[in-house]
C-alpha cells in the first residue's frame, strides 16, 4: 500500500521537451532585431537625435518586412514568432513613433501634444490586435488576403513622421507644428478605419530569369539614394502612399461586386414561366385531377 519512495522514479515522469529546429529560430531573431532598433529609437528622441532616432525606425520596418518572407521561405512559422512580431510592432511602430513625434514637436501643445501622440500609440495596439484576430476568420473569402484592413502598423509609423522629413527640408518649424497635431490624429484614425489598403503580399512571389539582375540593381539603387537623400525619398514615398490608398478602396470594390455577380443564384425557369390554371389560387378556378380521385386526395400544392 506504502511503497518506498524511488528517487529515479520521477525522473523518468519528466517532460522532455523536443528539439526546436533552427529555421523556427532564425525569423524571431530578425523580429528581436527590430525590436531592439524600436527601442534604440526612443532613446535617440530623448537625446534629441531625431536623424538616427528616424534612421532605426526605417531600419525596424525593413526588418518587419522581411522576417515573415523568411519564415515562410525556409518554413520557420510558429504562433510564439507572430505573437512575438504584433508585440514587436506595438513598440515599434506605435510606442516609437508616438514618443519621437513627441519630443519632436508635440511637447510644444503639453497635454493635448501628448494625448495625440498616446492616441495613436493605442490605434497601433488596436489595429495589430483587430489584424490578429481577422488571420483565424475562416469565412473571409480567399482574395481578402491581398489587402489590410485599415493602414498597417509599419506604414502607419513611416507616414505619420512625413512633418518631420519635411521640417529637415528646410521647411520652418513653426509652420509644421500645428498641421502635425491633426495629421497624428489622422494617420491613427486610418490605422484603426476600415480602409482596404493593398498589401502586396502576393507580388513577387516569382522572378524571372530574366528579371533576376535589373532587380538586383535597382534595390541597390534604391538603398544608396535612401542612405544619399534620405528626407526627399521619404517625404515623396509617403506622399505616393497616401495617394494610392482611395485605389486600393477601388480594387477592393471591383473584387466585392465581382464576388457577388458570382454567387447571385440564376432565376429558376419555374418562376419565369405563366402560372397554370391548375395552380391558380383564384376563387373559381377549376381544379384538375383524375378522375374519380378524390378532392381531399389532390396534392397539397393544389389546395
Amino acid at each position: 500500500m506504502f511503497p518506498p519512495f524511488d528517487p529515479m522514479r520521477t525522473e523518468h515522469k519528466r517532460r522532455r521537451f523536443r528539439a526546436i529546429p533552427v529555421r523556427t529560430l532564425v525569423p524571431n531573431v530578425i523580429t528581436l532585431l527590430a525590436l531592439c532598433a524600436g527601442l534604440t529609437a526612443i532613446r535617440f528622441s530623448v537625446e534629441n537625435r531625431l536623424e538616427w532616432a528616424l534612421a532605426a525606425i526605417v531600419f525596424a520596418a525593413a526588418l518587419d518586412g522581411i522576417d515573415g518572407r523568411i519564415a515562410r521561405l525556409i518554413k520557420g512559422q510558429s504562433r510564439f514568432g507572430a505573437e512575438l512580431d504584433s508585440l514587436a510592432d506595438f513598440v515599434n511602430f506605435g510606442v516609437a513613433p508616438a514618443v519621437i513625434l513627441y519630443f519632436w514637436g508635440l511637447v510644444e501643445f503639453g497635454n493635448v501634444g501628448w494625448i495625440a501622440a498616446m492616441v495613436f500609440a493605442i490605434c497601433a495596439g488596436l489595429r495589430l490586435a483587430r489584424f490578429n484576430v481577422a488571420i483565424d476568420d475562416p469565412n473571409r473569402p480567399a482574395w481578402t488576403a491581398n489587402f489590410f484592413t485599415g493602414v498597417p502598423a509599419p506604414a502607419g509609423a513611416i507616414t505619420v513622421l512625413l512633418p518631420i522629413y519635411v521640417n529637415f527640408l528646410g521647411v520652418p518649424f513653426r509652420l509644421l507644428a500645428p498641421p502635425a497635431l491633426g495629421y497624428t490624429l489622422l494617420i491613427a484614425v486610418l490605422m484603426v478605419s476600415r480602409l482596404p489598403v493593398f498589401s502586396g503580399k502576393k507580388i513577387g512571389t516569382r522572378v524571372a530569369p530574366e528579371l533576376v539582375l535589373p532587380i538586383f540593381v535597382v534595390v541597390v539603387l534604391f538603398v544608396a539614394v535612401l542612405i544619399s537623400y534620405p528626407w526627399q525619398v521619404l517625404t515623396i514615398g509617403t506622399v505616393c502612399y497616401l495617394a494610392a490608398l482611395p485605389f486600393g478602396w477601388l480594387s477592393y470594390r471591383r473584387y466585392e461586386q465581382s464576388t457577388a455577380t458570382a454567387v447571385l443564384p440564376s432565376r429558376p425557369a419555374a418562376a419565369a414561366a405563366p402560372a397554370s390554371p391548375a395552380d391558380s389560387d383564384v376563387p373559381g378556378s377549376p381544379s384538375v385531377h383524375a378522375p374519380g380521385e378524390p378532392a381531399d386526395k389532390r396534392p397539397s400544392r393544389l389546395n
